[in-house]
């Protein structure tokens, strides 16, 4: 597992403390657990936790706080690193380190730079990561961007976790869909040119069909009447369809979001693709005739029932193309499918879950991340949308207001299957009431003060050569510690597919930034009193709590706050957010 190196180091210690007792008769186990090192919930209570005592009690055939305190003893003689060990309830060990054992920490961030908390628990890991997927049937909508915003992130994580991640876009440019789009554009097509039109009944409305329309009349002039009406609207729909995605894909671009392969839904029946993996199912003796249809035994693998994959007129259902397409990405030698899906599709998971194991694989093999619909308000009133009406924000609507900084972080701030309210008046709000400015801010805060620091001869030192023992206000320590948690963070927010605890991480480290800034100087004060930048902001508090500052502690201070500042921007850059110098 990839932890801080302060919770390596101790849990290093407490594996020694374990041999150590085991040798002198102490403990009777024979397999040690491996320590899990935690933060406590409360301060207090110290540095560091583990819950390893209660890992062992089975086999010790006692209770934890026994075993708690026989580990607590041997730490207390063995471990330079522990100022204090205690034991609580019902079977906790807390630890206080010594203030100096955390400096190592900046150590390693002025170490690994960009790539601090990077690491290896996904090494020699293929992952097919699936995402966004709209049908090319109009522009992208927030659904859309808060589903772009999360499966960038996750890349981004994943590959920080040391997997090989390709992002995937499945464009679903078959089926009935394609056939309203197409009866769309070629009934106002028709208008254009005054002709009688019959606009279809679930057809696509909103002005963007219009436009498209009237682009392709000025491509086409009147060639299409000349054609048989069937003839046209497949064309109409074979050329808007090319519109729409090389518009979604102008559209994620200026989002930040690049996909290694468009995956076309129609080149599932002209490669034979889904005869292909139907074929396979059958061999397997996996699907079945009834009622001239063809069905798949999904029921064999925990679905609620089997599932048609032929209908009676010959037709593929949507499921034999999508089991296809899942069949095609086994095929391509990934270890781990991801999907994001919209949360309206949650009864389709099983589905999908039973194809991926009736074709020999383990049911971890595919992993469906849904996410939930986004509530736009505006000044805190609700913005009303239909898209079947054509009434709807889009995604570029959103970015081209509130930035795609803005729009990805506010997208990332809750769990994906949880409902998200999206403001966009707080989301261009300049205030620490707005999250992605707050955290923002901390780091233009942090690029100014250098700056101004290097002005006035104040370098920032190299970690190993900065007097790091005069830091030792609770404010500094506070920062050190979040910074040790975030290499941990980083791949648990990876395994468990959630970006959102980044988001947190960054808004408590920018937070501890302020109130450390609220309560200390960083540089001393000039003596002409001229107030150099907002960064060297004084804050709230009156000058009788500011302690005097010596050049060992404001070049310590630097040190400490330019490992903040980085590790701001390699939480920020895994969200796909900018680390602004200026703001």
């Amino acid at each position: 597992m990839s932890v801080g190196i302060v919770q390596e180091q101790v849990a290093s210690a407490i594996t020694s403390a374990l041999l150590e007792a085991k040798k002198r008769g102490a403990l009777r186990s024979t397999n040690f657990p491996e320590p899990v090192i935690d933060f406590p919930k409360r301060e207090e209570w110290g540095d560091l936790s583990s819950n390893v005592a209660m890992s062992m009690a089975k086999d010790e055939k006692r209770p934890p706080l026994e075993v708690a305190q026989v580990i607590a003893d041997q730490l207390r003689t063995s471990c330079p690193l522990l100022e204090k060990v205690s034991v609580a309830p019902p079977g906790f060990l807390n630890f206080t380190l010594r203030p100096d054992c955390w400096f190592s920490v900046l150590e390693e961030i002025e170490r690994t730079g960009d790539r601090y908390g990077h690491g290896t628990a996904g090494q020699g890991q293929r992952v097919l990561l699936e995402f966004v997927s709209a049908n090319p049937t109009g522009p992208l909508h927030m659904g859309h961007g808060r589903g772009a915003a999360l499966g960038e992130a996750l890349a981004r994580l994943l590959r920080a976790a040391g997997y090989e991640v390709d992002k995937e876009y499945y464009i679903n440019d078959a089926g009935r869909q394609m056939k309203l789009l197409a009866d769309s554009v070629y009934a106002r097509y028709l208008e254009l040119h005054g002709r009688e039109f019959s606009f279809p009944e679930d057809g696509y409305h909103g002005d963007y069909i219009r436009a498209l329309a009237q682009t392709m009349d000025r491509e086409k002039g009147s060639e299409l009447l000349a054609l048989d009406p069937e003839a046209a609207r497949k064309k109409c729909g074979q050329w808007a369809s090319e519109q729409l995605v090389r518009a979604i894909k102008d559209d994620l671009g200026r989002f930040g979001v690049e996909f290694e392969t468009w995956y076309s839904e129609a080149s599932l029946f002209s490669a034979g693709k889904i005869e292909a993996a139907l074929q396979d199912l059958e061999q397997r003796d996996l699907v079945f005739t009834r009622d001239e249809a063809t069905w798949f035994r999904s029921s064999e693998f925990q679905d609620e029932k089997d599932r048609v994959v032929r209908k009676q007129d010959g037709d593929y259902t949507y499921l034999a193309s999508d089991i296809a397409y899942h069949f095609d990405k086994l095929g391509r030698g990934y270890d781990w499918l991801i999907n994001i899906w919209g949360a309206d599709h949650h009864g389709y998971v099983p589905r999908m879950k039973a194809a991926v194991k009736a074709f020999g694989y383990g049911e971890n093999c595919l992993q469906v991340v849904l996410v939930q619909m986004v509530r736009l308000l505006r000044g805190g009133e609700k913005v009303e949308m239909s898209k079947r009406a054509g009434e709807f924000i889009t995604l570029q609507d959103v970015v081209d207001e509130v930035g795609a900084d803005a729009a990805k972080f506010f997208f990332l701030m809750r769990r994906s299957d949880t409902h998200l309210e999206f403001d966009l008046e707080l989301a261009k709000k300049q205030s620490s009431e707005n999250p992605v400015y707050y955290v923002q801010y901390a780091h233009a805060r942090l690029a100014s003060l250098f700056r101004t620091a290097g002005d006035r001869g104040f370098p920032v030192l190299p970690v190993g050569d900065a007097p790091l023992a005069a830091l030792v206000q609770p404010e500094e320590l506070r920062l050190v510690k979040q910074l040790s948690s975030f290499p941990g963070l980083l791949e648990a927010s990876a395994k468990a597919l959630e970006p959102h605890r980044i988001t947190f991480y960054l808004q408590e480290l920018a937070g501890l930034l302020h109130v450390f800034y609220y309560k200390h100087r960083v540089l001393p004060p000039r003596i002409d009193g001229v107030k150099e930048d907002e960064a060297d902001d004084d804050g709230e508090a009156s000058e009788s709590v500011r302690e005097d500052l010596s050049k060992e502690l404001t070049m310590a201070r630097l040190v400490l706050l330019k490992q903040v500042q980085t590790v701001i921007k390699n939480g920020l850059g895994l969200l796909g957010v900018s680390a602004p110098e200026t703001m």
